[in-house]
C-alpha cells in the first residue's frame, strides 16, 4: 500500500474556533489528499498556522500533529435523498433569519461568521425556511479568491460551505455542537461568481448525536454538492 505524505498548515483565515480549522474545510483537505469518496471522522481540534502531517493512500488518509491524531477518512460512498430545491427568493429571505445575527457561538467561523468580511469568510447565513421544520437555507456566491487558475472553485471550499447550514438545521435540539463525522460528494464544479443557493436540514436526532444533511444548487435548481454530517452536543442534554 504506497502512502503519499507531505506537509500542510491551515491558515488562520481557515478557522472555526478562533484556535482550530474548520471542520468541513479540514475535511475536505484530507478528501483531497485520498481523491476518492470518503467519510471524515474529527477526532482533535486541528491548530492553525502549524505543519501537520497528511499521510494519505487508497485505503484512507490521516491528520497528525506528530503523534496526535486529528483527523482520518475512510472510502465511504452514501445515498442522501435530497430534499426540492429551495428557490433564490427564499434563501434571501430565509438569511434574513439567520440565528447567528442575534447569537452566535463563533463569530470568526470561515464559513458562518458574522464578523468575518466579503473576500474573507464564506458568510453563509443559513436561516429558517418556512416550507420545511428544521431546514435552513442561503445564497452564497463564491468569489474569486476561491478559485484556480481555470476560474473554478477548490473542492475543499465546497466541503467547507456543506458544513455550518447542517450545524444551524439540527441547532434547535443540538445546543452547542461539534462536527463529528462529515462525508461529502461534488458532482460539479462550481465556477467563482456564480450564485449558488445553500441548504441544510435536518435527518434525525439520537440523543448527543445529530444527523443533517446539505446541499448545494446552481441558478437552474441542479444540486452541485451535497453532504451528510454527524454533529455531537457538547451538552449532557440536548436543548429543546
Amino acid at each position: 500500500m504506497q502512502q503519499r505524505e507531505h506537509i500542510v498548515s491551515i491558515s488562520s483565515r481557515f478557522c472555526g474556533p478562533p484556535n482550530s480549522g474548520n471542520g468541513g474545510y479540514v475535511s475536505g483537505l484530507l478528501a483531497n489528499a485520498m481523491g476518492t469518496p470518503c467519510q471524515v471522522t474529527l477526532h482533535a481540534p486541528p491548530p492553525l498556522d502549524t505543519p501537520l502531517q497528511l499521510v494519505a493512500s487508497a485505503e484512507g488518509a490521516e491528520l497528525r500533529l506528530g503523534e496526535q491524531l486529528l483527523g482520518s477518512a475512510k472510502p465511504h460512498v452514501f445515498e442522501l435523498e435530497l430534499p426540492k430545491t429551495v428557490d433564490a427568493a427564499t434563501a434571501a429571505q430565509a438569511q434574513e433569519r439567520f440565528e447567528g445575527f442575534e447569537q452566535h457561538n463563533l463569530p470568526c467561523c470561515f464559513v458562518c461568521g458574522t464578523n468575518r468580511e466579503p473576500l474573507d469568510g464564506l458568510r453563509i447565513f443559513a436561516g429558517p425556511t418556512e416550507q420545511q421544520a428544521e431546514q435552513v437555507a442561503a445564497l452564497w456566491t463564491p468569489d474569486e479568491t476561491l478559485a484556480d487558475d481555470q476560474g473554478m472553485i477548490a473542492s475543499e471550499y465546497l466541503w467547507a460551505a456543506l458544513d455550518c447550514p447542517g450545524y444551524f438545521a439540527v441547532r434547535g435540539q443540538a445546543g452547542i455542537a461539534l462536527l463529528g463525522r462529515f462525508a461529502a460528494h461534488i458532482e460539479q464544479p462550481v465556477r467563482a461568481g456564480e450564485q449558488l443557493v445553500v441548504c441544510g436540514w435536518a435527518l434525525r436526532h439520537d440523543g448527543r448525536k445529530h444527523f443533517a444533511g446539505t446541499a448545494l444548487y446552481n441558478q437552474q435548481g441542479q444540486a452541485v454538492a451535497w453532504a451528510e454530517a454527524t454533529w455531537i452536543s457538547l451538552q449532557k442534554a440536548a436543548v429543546a
